[in-house]
């Protein structure tokens, strides 16, 4: 037989360094995205903790694409988190101009908490 033959189920195999046939299998072409932090914490995760949702997505050829979408969505949720917990607390432009290491201090608590809530419901899920 030669280096290389294709079976009856009509898959192509190839001879490997030690005599045993190995089948030629590739994944499927994706769609190529930037990945941000978020996407990155994901696919951590996915990988530790979610085997068989990762070697799914990846089989398929969607991983990148369900990478690129949690990182816009949980920035988009960061957003308006932000946003929201601003308001409730009452951080305003005219605290940032009056008195700075407070605003600063607030913002910080009000982004550890949307961060917090962010990476519960969508990143560790």
């Amino acid at each position: 037989m030669g280096k290389h033959i294709i079976g009856e189920n009509g898959i192509s195999y190839t001879k490997g360094t030690d005599g045993i046939y190995y089948p030629d299998l590739k994944l499927p072409e994706g769609e190529d995205y930037k990945i941000g932090r978020y996407g990155n914490m994901r696919l951590e995760y996915l990988k530790n903790h979610r085997k068989g949702m990762y070697l799914h997505l990846l089989t398929s050829g969607n991983l990148n694409r369900h990478l690129h979408e949690c990182d816009e969505e949980c920035r988009e949720r960061m957003e308006f988190l932000t946003e929201q917990m601003k308001a409730g607390a009452g951080i305003t432009e005219e605290l940032k101009a009056k008195e700075q290491m407070k605003w600063i201090g607030l913002m910080n608590n009000v982004r550890s908490a949307a961060e917090e809530i962010v990476l519960k419901e969508l990143v560790y899920c």
